[in-house]
């Protein structure tokens, strides 16, 4: 595969939520804020992007039995720094804390250790990387868009910044899981009206 499809294709092409149908869970649980989807979005990067070099570098050495578990212990070990940076800083906190256990539960989400599976583990560090840099950024946007609509529509902010005029009536349905599972429907919907080839025949 070409460096540019790399990195381009599981952004739009092969978007790991909206054509795998991996990380609905979280994509449910963590759009109520943009801040909170950002958080998300990056910490998702960073762990599928470092974890897929690592295990790219050790390929050759990893014992098939143990394969899984030292992918585990990689990922784990990445989802607990990355959590205990964003407890170190003031500013991240208060996200950390909403976000609650959504960022520890990164090490089971599907698009690590996919990626890990199906990219790394056969291909060289830094095209790894990229890989899972992609995949992460791809999973993040669409978890922006969907809270882009739902703060917007739900609380009339934006970043936790008012933008919606003075009178304005928040939404709480739109703050539901329930209308995150309807939003990423329509996006599905677009991507696939788009994209002839996804359509099933």
């Amino acid at each position: 595969m070409k460096l540019k499809e790399t990195i381009l294709d599981p952004i739009f092409k092969s978007n790991p939520i909206t054509v795998l149908v991996l990380g609905i869970c979280s994509s449910l649980a963590v759009t109520v804020t943009m801040k909170g989807a950002l958080v998300m979005a990056l910490s998702v990067m960073a762990v599928c992007g470092i974890s897929s070099l690592i295990l790219s570098t050790l390929r050759n050495t990893i014992p098939g039995r143990v394969r899984i578990i030292v992918q585990l212990v990689v990922v784990a070990m990445m989802v607990i720094l990355v959590d205990q940076i964003l407890k170190s800083f003031e500013a991240t906190y208060p996200i950390d804390k909403q976000l609650s256990v959504y960022i520890s539960l990164i090490i089971t989400n599907c698009i690590v250790m996919g990626r890990i599976e199906a990219f790394a583990l056969g291909n060289k560090p830094i095209p790894s990387m990229l890989d899972g840099l992609a995949n992460g950024a791809g999973y993040g946007l669409v978890l922006l868009v969907v809270a882009f609509f739902r703060e917007l529509l739900g609380s009339g902010t934006l970043f936790g910044i008012q933008v919606m005029p003075a009178g304005y009536v928040t939404n709480n349905l739109v703050i539901l899981p329930p209308f995150a599972l309807i939003l990423l429907g329509c996006i599905v919907w677009v991507q696939r009206s788009i994209q002839k080839d996804l359509q099933e025949k």
